[in-house]
């Protein structure tokens, strides 16, 4: 954020009552949305204000969101997935804050998202990618379970111990993509492996309660229906941080789960080594993940389902980056 965006909250609040932005948080940790996605809305109203000389949104209406979302489109070039994010903040002050009616929102022109066919690693690849790994036996293990769980990046790290059934080979990711709950199996190959991390992280635990500081974040209300939970083992992250955080809204230290941003960088340096020219984030071992899915003959409908896709016309995607050339077709160059 630049000093422009550096807003003295004290502007956009009317006589008497709680100051916007501080409204706008309270009503977002109400309906429980993620840390992330508090940090993102907040972002995009201070500079919507700011894009409008710090007038109150109350006053402002949709020929000033369709001026602000021009602007990041024309003069900022953002990308269509981004200036969505910021009508969605935007629209969440105005029903959620300032309960205000929408009647013209069917008239606010959206940029429309364009189809993109996702990067796919050929098995061979893969092989490469995962065999040039450092020596961290913990990232390895993350990265070979966002290929062989086809599970997003915040899903692994997110995953608890709880939630690791050995005895089924399965894996239960919570609250995933939209909210939504799904199983996905546990490679056997890396069985033995995770069984191992989780005795270690439980030794990791024991000292972190000797040491008070073995609580970590609980969703929702769970904290206050069950007080002891967030010092359970089962409760813990199985991918937990090497230092203690402070929690930016209770002010708890304690673990967090490993950052994001480390298991990206251990990809694309690994990508690097492995001298895959492709763009490779760990997003695309989920893509590498149905793809090869698809190749060996599995079903589409079960790929849905462990991807945790709505419609199967997400999981559609893949049919068109199968190893059978374009759309699947032999080229008549082959047949001659």
């Amino acid at each position: 954020m630049n000093s422009n965006d550096e807003m003295s909250q004290e502007t956009i609040h009317s006589s008497g009552a709680p100051r916007l932005l501080v409204q706008m948080r309270e009503r977002i940790r109400l309906k429980h949305y993620s840390l992330r996605t508090e940090e993102a809305y907040l972002g995009w109203v201070r500079r919507y204000i700011i894009f409008h000389d710090k007038r109150h949104p109350a006053g402002m209406g949709k020929d000033e969101i369709e001026a602000f979302l021009t602007h990041l489109a024309v003069e900022r070039n953002v990308a269509a997935a981004t200036q969505g994010q910021a009508l969605s903040a935007i629209l969440f002050l105005y029903q959620e804050v300032l309960a205000q009616a929408l009647p013209w929102l069917d008239e606010v022109v959206r940029a429309k998202r364009p189809a993109r066919l996702p990067t796919v690693l050929t098995q061979e690849e893969t092989r490469r990618l995962l065999a040039e790994l450092d020596a961290d036996a913990q990232m390895n293990l993350i990265v070979n379970l966002l290929y062989g769980t086809g599970m997003r990046l915040l899903e692994c790290l997110r995953l608890r111990v709880k939630d690791v059934d050995f005895g089924r080979r399965e894996l239960l990711v919570r609250e995933g993509k939209g909210n939504k709950d799904r199983v996905t199996m546990l490679p056997h190959s890396l069985m033995a492996i995770l069984r191992a991390h989780i005795t270690a992280r439980k030794l990791q635990h024991d000292a972190d309660l000797l040491d008070g500081k073995a609580s970590v974040y609980l969703p929702h209300a769970l904290a206050v229906k069950y007080p002891n939970a967030d010092r359970f083992f089962g409760w813990q992250y199985v991918f937990a941080s090497a230092n203690y955080l402070r929690d930016p809204r209770s002010g708890a230290v304690r673990r967090h789960h490993v950052d994001e941003k480390r298991v990206q960088r251990a990809v694309k340096d690994a990508a690097a080594r492995a001298k895959i020219v492709k763009p490779v984030s760990p997003h695309t071992l989920r893509h590498s993940f149905a793809t090869h899915l698809l190749e060996a003959g599995q079903d589409i409908r079960t790929v849905q389902e462990l991807l945790g896709h709505k419609d199967v016309s997400t999981t559609m995607i893949y049919t068109h980056v199968l190893n059978r050339g374009g759309l699947g077709v032999i080229s008549p160059l082959d047949r001659i």
